[in-house]
């Protein structure tokens, strides 16, 4: 017993040679195979010190061996039957153990309950919360009363840029952040800025009398110029293309325009193509009903962000090279009132306006010479965005962003604090969802309150180039809150063609000042994309998250119908004019925004998969293509030597082709999919999110051209330039280049191809997919 007990030990302390052989030899004499177990210790005193090898040689005399091996089976047969009965030992001892453990717990009614009704085993793959509670659950926590207070704590007479008053206003954003639980954090940028003259002042002198506006327009050119006047309607391209019609030279011209229809910048950037000295912006009363001595300020930059620092953040750390962005316009810019402009109007001579501009105004002539003096200054200032996010419970590292701008010129109120009061509200009621409710979005939501809006969209923009490659993989959507209400008797929307279909959701579902009635049934009328639907454009802060980052935006108003909110960008955008404006129905408006940017947000967060509309984008690639192969014709047949003949469309045909199938097959996917395979949901999540991302041409740099969106962005490398560039080649115009087509064409074909291949998912589908 005690060599048994002294044998198992070795076998469970690992000591050396303590192991368990097994040899299957074969019968010399026919007999089947048989086992055999031999402890190391027998083993050593069979093979002696020659171990395996004096083994094997025993085999070559097979009887002895096997006597010898009987000799001693007594011996073996009485350790077998020791170590038998010492495990049968130790298995009692075990059983008892273990059975009378299970007599003596607790056996109270807490006990068997937990055990007979074990926690739920929550693997996401399922929200917990049916949509149509959400939506109610939602709705519920937004009301009127709650924006009065709000409202009234986030407005302010003077929140510029960089200024305390900015500060003081982050402050309590972040606070309030921190009051519903939510993580927060600040981003801080140090940006190059344009403000007008500390001491000094901007002047224009004309037919003898000097004039010193307070307004101004930030990045204008500095200096001063004299040259003659000529009016120009809105500054379109339209309108100089009447101008040129008319054999009118604008060398050296200071054009007066009218504000709106476009943004300052455009206005700038199209007179500086038409070789202008200087370009002179009032607000026309029939337009701007603002008062004769109502000041404006804007930018001129044409682009967004710090212009200084273009394609990269201005961080302290960051080492700025000295380069400037190629939106910079070269000309002089200055915003007068409406009186000052009237009054130069009526001064001019020279030719009548075309019968299309109306009026019985004249354009000008050699004899209105006007001096114009630009002295704004050029600072660093120190801006904060600030953020809490609500993270979700599945893919919380997938996020969507709402955004509003935070300062503004002057009081601001519908431009920013509206805004404001509305991300706040959201990001209470979304909280409380979660903490009290029992709400669990899948994905994050991300708010963010930014500042240096007025000159650009400058805060956004910085944060998006600080952090792009991560946003442009885990952003798939952005809300945009800026000037929200500026009216009540429109609606308008402008946004990612992806995302057509949350939109058209949203408007079926949320209803308007009368209760009884949706946005959809008041203001889309059966056809919202036309009625309501608008092209997002470069002065709006969703344009970079779109066409510079590639992720699917959009941004949405109440409009005073057809004409604009007149007080953006003036000293006069306060409370009591935005309420006259709205009848006094700030607050209703507000709450119903929250409403539309809440559904659209939590729809986002609450689904499996990412409600965005694939194939839209196909229609209007589609429609490009259409465009383009016309015009290639037509520039075939009427300049024939421009096109060589190799230049044919069919790589271009495929491409879009390629497209329109991986579109669709990604939609049957999305079809198809199990919404049970957490995995599989994330993957076609994935391919969602980078068919915006994957528009965006790679080929172009983000100074020259930093919206490289190419169905929706701005630069030669747009399918819409083509078109353009094919119409110049056609009339044959001095600056139309064949060989900068074909390059932009070839490029573009290839960017449309990429996108094709991302979208068809795993590289071996792709062969898939041409079949």
């Amino acid at each position: 017993m005690d060599q048994a007990r002294s044998t198992i030990s070795k076998i469970f302390n690992g000591e050396p040679h303590s192991y368990t052989r097994f040899n299957l030899t074969q019968n010399m004499e026919g007999d089947n195979s048989q086992v055999e177990m031999k402890l190391s210790s027998d083993m050593d005193e069979e093979v002696g010190g020659n171990g395996v090898g004096d083994h094997l040689n025993h085999n070559s005399n097979r009887k002895p061996y096997v006597a010898q091996k009987l000799g001693r089976t007594p011996k073996n047969l009485c350790f077998m039957a020791a170590a038998t009965l010492l495990i049968f030992i130790i298995g009692y001892l075990i059983g008892f153990l273990v059975h009378r453990k299970k007599e003596v717990a607790p056996t109270c009614a807490t006990s068997v309950s937990a055990f007979q009704e074990p926690p739920v085993h929550e693997t996401g793959a399922a929200p917990l919360m049916d949509w149509d509670d959400v939506k109610k659950l939602f709705a519920d926590k937004i009301s009127p009363s709650k924006f009065e207070s709000v409202l009234s704590e986030f407005t302010s007479a003077d929140h510029r840029a960089g200024s305390p008053g900015d500060k003081a206003l982050a402050n309590k954003v972040i606070t309030k952040f921190k009051t519903y639980g939510m993580d927060t954090w600040n981003d801080e940028h140090f940006v190059k800025v344009q403000d007008p003259p500390a001491s000094g002042y901007n002047k224009f002198v004309f037919k003898g009398t000097e004039q010193r506006p307070t307004g101004f327009l930030s990045y204008s050119a500095t200096g001063k110029v004299n040259g003659t006047v000529l009016y120009a309607y809105y500054g379109q391209e339209s309108d100089f293309i009447l101008l040129r019609d008319k054999n009118i030279n604008l060398t050296g011209r200071v054009l007066l325009v009218r504000a709106g229809k476009i943004s300052f910048a455009e206005k700038v950037a199209n007179a500086a193509k038409m070789n202008a000295a200087a370009v002179l912006i009032y607000p026309e009363p029939t337009d701007y009903p603002i008062g004769d001595t109502t000041e404006l300020f804007g930018h001129v930059h044409m682009g967004s962000g710090d212009p200084y620092t273009p394609g990269f953040p201005s961080l302290n750390h960051t080492q700025f090279p000295p380069v400037k962005s190629s939106g910079l316009p070269k000309i002089l810019a200055q915003t007068i009132t409406a009186a000052m402009g009237t009054s130069i109007l009526r001064q001019l001579g020279g030719q009548n306006v075309p019968q299309t501009w109306g009026g019985i105004n004249r354009l000008g002539d050699e004899s209105d010479v006007i001096t114009l003096e630009v002295n704004n200054v050029l600072v660093e200032k120190e801006i904060h965005n600030v953020f809490g996010v609500i993270k979700g419970f599945v893919d919380a590292d997938r996020y969507v962003v709402i955004g509003a701008q935070r300062d503004a010129w002057g009081p601001g109120f519908a431009s920013s604090t509206v805004g404001t009061s509305v991300l706040v509200e959201l990001a209470r009621s979304i909280s409380d969802m979660v903490k009290n409710d029992g709400f669990k979005p899948r994905r994050s939501i991300v708010f963010a309150s930014w500042s240096a809006g007025e000159y650009g969209s400058i805060g956004a923009t910085e944060w998006l180039e600080g952090y792009l490659t991560s946003l442009n993989m885990k952003a798939f959507s952005y809300i945009n809150l800026d000037g929200v209400v500026g009216g009540r008797n429109g609606f308008k929307v402008a946004a990612s063609p992806l995302m057509h279909s949350l939109i058209e959701g949203a408007l079926k579902k949320v209803s308007t000042l009368n209760k009884a009635v949706s946005l959809f049934t008041q203001f889309g009328r059966n056809s919202w994309e036309s009625n309501v639907y608008e092209d997002l454009k470069m002065d709006n802060a969703a344009y970079p998250f779109l066409a510079f980052s590639g992720i699917p935006s959009v941004s949405f108003r109440f409009t005073s119908g057809s004409s604009e909110y007149p007080y953006f960008g003036t000293m006069l955008d306060t409370p009591e004019k935005l309420n006259s404006l709205t009848s006094n129905d700030v607050t209703r408006l507000a709450e119903i925004a929250s409403q539309f940017a809440g559904h659209i947000a939590l729809r986002l967060v609450h689904d499996h998969l990412l409600g965005m509309n694939l194939t839209r984008y196909n229609n209007m690639i589609n429609t490009h293509v259409y465009r383009i192969n016309k015009r290639v014709k037509d520039v075939r047949r009427m300049q024939p030597q421009l096109l060589p003949k190799d230049l044919t469309m069919q790589w271009f045909f495929s491409a879009s082709g390629a497209y329109g199938r991986a579109a669709h097959q990604l939609a049957e996917d999305v079809t198809n999919s199990n919404l049970d395979d957490i995995e599989m949901c994330r993957i076609i999540n994935d391919r969602i999110m980078a068919v915006e991302r994957n528009f965006l041409s790679p080929y172009v740099s983000p100074r020259e051209s930093p919206f490289r969106h190419i169905l929706l962005g701005s630069g030669p490398h747009t399918l819409k330039a083509l078109s353009s560039h094919l119409d110049a080649l056609k009339a044959d115009n001095p600056g139309a280049d064949a060989d900068l087509f074909r390059n932009q064409f070839a490029l573009a074909t290839w960017t449309i191809q990429s996108c094709a291949n991302s979208l068809a998912g795993d590289i071996w589908s792709l062969a898939l997919m041409e079949t």
